[in-house]
Parts: structure tokens; sequence; C-alpha cells
């Protein structure tokens, strides 16, 4: 923590004392310093471990786009760290999904979803300049939207599901290849990548956006899933209510369509929406299904409420293995509930605790 101090006050000319940790992750740590001057700044001090140097290099590069998150005031590349604006303390969203009010907690996410969309259809005319910004805070690896990591999940996932008893379907794998990028190639839109429900804060000046580890252009649908599964990739997992969870994924459509007006097209829009829900689903069964064949562990270590791994999983393939779009993959989904989920002895995804007087969504 001293070295991060000093590093971070030499870059900024001053120096920073009382450091507050912010939690951060085994990619990196995150402080709340006080300024010389009186003030508080933020700092993200990256490790030397290979995912963390490709998180430094999205975060300095999305946030120095300026389109979203705090004001990005200095990057050290060599340490590696960065220096953010502090937007002070503020509520997040998973903490209203997770508390007793569901009118803040739907505008919340209808703030959120609005955010997001307005975002990754903003962002368009800006891919050149984040490609040069990737450039110059480069550590060595690609951005996720050059990492093929979807084509190595459909290559890991019969794998996969041998090791768990289940024989894909006929033609999962033709099926799985014709989703692509769910439709990165037509309908690309900026992202910061880990788009959970505890990566903004609700401040006094409305939502903000932070946690840019992940940031870059990828196929709307991909950040529109987050709306429909719900949070595709994200530990806060639990079943909207259906009039909610409808409002939301309209906010975020309403937004992308204004940039990209074929998506006004249901069937463009759902066969859109198929397939990124396929992708996080694959994601999902191969970085998680090998670590609960053997036992059950939640989806957060620490926050409570929270699912447990074996939960999310069944609930995402009783989502999939509805898909008339892609009935390998359903087929496949169905297989897993019979030969591995029914084994398991959880009980069904709850509603997130703000929503418990109404009735949770079916899809």
């Amino acid at each position: 923590m001293h070295e991060i101090l000093r590093a971070a006050g030499t870059l900024l000319g001053h120096r920073l004392s009382d450091p507050v940790d912010l939690g951060g992750s085994s990619r990196s740590t995150v402080l709340r310093c006080r300024t010389e001057a009186g003030g508080s700044v933020v700092v993200k001090a990256f490790t030397a471990e290979t995912e963390a140097r490709r998180a430094f290099t999205a975060e300095a590069a999305g946030l120095a786009l300026g389109l979203a998150g705090p004001e990005l005031l200095a990057v050290d590349r060599d340490f590696p760290l960065l220096v953010m604006a502090d937007l002070g303390a503020a509520p997040t969203l998973a903490d209203l999904l997770l508390g007793t009010d569901p009118q803040a907690a739907e505008r919340a996410l209808l703030d959120w979803a609005r955010g997001l969309g307005r975002l990754a259809a903003g962002a368009t005319g800006h891919r050149g300049a984040f490609a040069e910004l990737w450039e110059r805070y480069d550590l060595g690896l690609p951005s996720w939207e050059d990492e093929p990591w979807i084509a190595d999940n459909v290559a890991a996932l019969p794998g996969v599901l041998r090791a768990a008893g289940v024989e894909p379907a006929p033609g999962l794998a033709d099926e799985l290849a014709r989703i692509g990028t769910a439709g990165g190639e037509r309908f690309p839109g900026f992202t910061p990548g880990d788009t959970c429900p505890d990566n903004n804060l609700l401040t006094a000046d409305g939502l903000r956006l932070i946690d840019f580890e992940a940031a870059g252009f990828q196929s709307v649908f991909l950040t529109a899933a987050y709306c429909r599964m719900p949070f595709s990739s994200c530990w806060c997992v639990f079943e909207l209510p259906e009039e909610p969870a409808a409002r939301v994924e309209r906010v975020f459509r309403e937004e992308v369509t204004g940039c990209y007006p074929e998506l006004a097209d249901d069937t463009v829009w759902q066969a859109g929406m198929a397939a990124a829900v396929a992708v996080w689903t694959v994601d999902l069964t191969v970085q998680m299904l090998p670590r609960v064949l053997a036992e059950d562990a939640p989806m957060h270590r620490t926050r409570r409420p929270v699912a447990t791994r074996r939960q999310v999983l069944r609930q995402r393939w009783e989502r999939v293995a509805a898909l008339p779009e892609l009935p390998a993959l359903a087929a496949t989904a169905r297989l897993l509930l019979e030969r591995v989920a029914a084994g398991w002895n959880v009980p069904p995804l709850p509603g997130y605790p703000a929503f418990a007087t109404v009735r949770p969504t079916g899809r």
C-alpha cells in the first residue's frame, strides 16, 4: 500500500495519505486516498498477473475515452496504476435489488439499462479512438474484442459436458458456430464490460458506471442479455418479475435502436437475444460446471443474500432449454437438467428481495 501511495502521489505531483481499501479483486487494489488539498481521489493499482495486465489496459483506455465512468486523472503504465476522480460513497444497483424498496430498485434498473444503451449507441464513432488508446496503454494482451473467447468456449464445451456425463446433442457444434459473436459484426457497441449490479454508483447526479476492466466494443446483444437473463456473468443473480424485466430490456433496446434501426424488427431482436443468451450460458457452463460437480458454493464469498452456483447454472439451463431458435443447445440444456441438475439438492432460484411481493418472471 505504501508503494501504491508513493507512486500515485508522484504521478499527481503531491502526497496522498489516509488510504481506505474499497475492495478491489485478485487483479487489483482500489484505495480512496486523501489529497494535500483536502479532497480525495481513487487509486487503482493492478497486479502482475496476466489478466490484470489486460484489465489495466482496458480500464485506462475505456476511461480515457471520456464517455462514461469517473474522470481519469492520471495513468502510470509502468507500475501499473491509474488515478480517478472520487465519485464518493453511494449505494449500487446491487444494494437496491437486495433491499426492500421495489420502486427504487426498478428506477435504478431502468437508469442502468438506459445508461448502458446510450453508451453503446453513442460510442459508435469512437472505435478508432479506443483502438489508439488501447495501443497507448497496451501491456501485451489483446482486447476482449480481439480475444476469441466465444469460439474458445464453444471448443471447450463438449469436453466439459462429457466430463459431467452428458453427450452434446447432434448439431450443437455447428449451431454454436453459426452464432459467431452474437451480432458483434453488425451491431457493435461500447461497454464497460462487467456491467453487473455492483459496478455502478447511484449518486446525487444519477447512476454512474464504474469498473472498466473489460471495456471494449462487443455486440449490443451481449450487453442486452444482462437485462434478460438477468446479469449474464455476475454474482448478483436472482429472478426478476416479468413486467419490470420487460421494461428494462425495452429501455435498453430503445436506446440502441436509435443507432441501429434494424433492431426495431422483433425478428432481428429476438434472434440476437437468443444468440447472446446462448453465448453467456455456454460461457458460464464452461467456467463453472467443472467446479460444482463435487460440491456447491455461494456465487459471492461475502455478500448475502446470494444464490449458489448450482442454482444459477440450473436457471440458465432452464432458460436455454426453452429457446426455439437453438434446438441443439436447447436439447443439450434439457440433458443437463435431467442428468446433472436433477441430482442437486438445491431450491429454485428465488426472486430479488426488493421484489419479494411481486411474481418473478418465468421466461
